[in-house]
């Protein structure tokens, strides 16, 4: 191997697929884990043998098997496979989907199921753009998701679909992976002659964490770095660790997008007006990071991460907007006051529209005792600023507001 892993002069290369795709069990029988979902008499095995496949959540951590349940769901019950990535695809794609699962149906009576990597990464519409089909069974969906789908999946489609959550793997069931993984000579590494000892496995299956991706990518990669002495390889801790520093270089780490994206919304949601100039540093740094890409952006999120974390808190901007949000559903149909509707016409000004307006800016200090909420809302104190940075000089301009009018309406009685 030379400096940066590549075979040597005259050396064989590695496979082009990773060995992770090619070790993906071909039937259920054969997946490791997750025997709360595929064990005899568990709740999707029982589906399947009573053929009836339903629309699904997999949300679970990297490496814990959602693809590879996907499609073995698809190949047990007979029904055509169709993947893509939320990252990758957007409504036009689910459209042509569609379009050819309706043909497939129509044609053959076949069922096609619609596997979504990453759903969470699709926005609102693009999620809205499943429910109809899936209401009438065009197709089943199957998302795949790290994030919590209570938060990242909209209610409308989470309401038609099965959330089952996939576990990390144990120790012991990597450990089982690997072993396969090395006995098999057609899709493994069984050709390569590898010889690795239990302390080698449990090694790597301590470092995959629950990811058989992970433990997978390690053992391919140590075995390739591994020097070969009379047809065999011999897998040493340091060959092992320096496989799993590179699979960190190559896998770990989250798109930095929806890095700078989640970055934005914590600007707002847990800094808010205690330090509105969070919102601008995220924003800044996610077009910073746009423009230069990685590694040079990389400074510019984590300059925008120190600022978050050093600015003052408060979540009384997100308290605020929950609080109208729910006042808003709760009655929906309030009258807006008369006296700030727009009378553009006749016949609205002899309806009362517009009339008593006070017009802040012709005021003295620009202020007006004037109520602009519905009836039923009035008194109604949706924004609680803190006492911590720029909301503390909100909290004071408020005080004096309440101080002023309450003056005002004293002295008109």
């Amino acid at each position: 191997m030379d400096l940066f892993g590549e075979p040597a002069p005259g050396a064989a290369a590695p496979p082009a697929t990773p060995l992770a795709d090619r070790m993906r069990p071909r039937t259920l029988d054969e997946l490791v884990g997750q025997e709360h979902l595929v064990g005899a008499g568990k709740i999707l095995r029982a589906a399947l043998e009573r053929g009836e496949l339903h629309s699904m959540i997999l949300w679970g951590p990297p490496g814990s098997g959602k693809t590879t349940l996907a499609s073995l769901l698809a190949r047990v019950a007979g029904a055509r496979f169709v993947a893509f990535s939320a990252v990758l695809s957007g409504v036009k794609e689910i459209r042509e989907v569609v379009a050819e699962a309706e043909r497939e149906r129509a044609r053959h009576r076949t069922r096609t199921i619609l596997f979504v990597d990453e759903i969470h990464r699709f926005n609102r519409a693009q999620q809205d753009a499943f429910l109809p089909h899936v209401e009438k069974g065009t197709l089943i969906l199957i998302g795949a998701t790290t994030e919590n789908p209570s938060f990242e999946v909209n209610s409308a489609l989470l309401s038609r679909c099965r959330v089952y959550v996939l576990q990390p793997l144990a120790e012991t069931d990597l450990v089982a992976i690997l072993r396969r993984a090395l006995a098999d000579a057609e899709r493994g590494l069984g050709a390569l002659g590898a010889e690795v000892d239990d302390a080698a496995l449990a090694l790597i299956a301590r470092l995959a964490d629950g990811d058989a991706r992970a433990a997978l990518t390690i053992l391919e990669l140590a075995v390739w770095l591994s020097p070969e002495a009379d047809g065999r390889r011999r897998l040493a801790e340091a060959s092992i660790r320096e496989a799993a520093q590179r699979k960190t270089l190559l896998e770990a780490g989250e798109d930095r997008l929806y890095i700078a994206r989640r970055l934005v919304r914590f600007a707002s949601e847990d800094v808010g007006n205690a330090d509105p100039g969070a919102l601008t540093v995220t924003l800044a740094a996610k077009e910073a990071y746009a423009f230069l890409g990685d590694p040079e952006g990389e400074l510019a999120l984590a300059q925008a991460t120190l600022y978050l974390a050093l600015a003052p808190k408060s979540n009384a901007v997100y308290v605020a907007l929950d609080a109208a949000t729910a006042d808003v559903r709760e009655r929906p149909a309030e009258p807006v006051p008369l006296h700030i509707r727009n009378a553009p016409t006749r016949l609205m000004k002899d309806l009362g529209y517009g009339q008593g307006y006070q017009y802040a800016h012709d005021a003295p200090d620009a202020r007006v005792d004037q109520d602009d909420l519905p009836e039923a809302l009035r008194g109604r104190q949706y924004y609680q600023p803190t006492d911590r940075g720029l909301e503390a000089e909100h909290r004071r301009r408020l005080a004096d507001w309440r101080r002023w009018r309450a003056e005002r309406r004293q002295a008109r009685e």
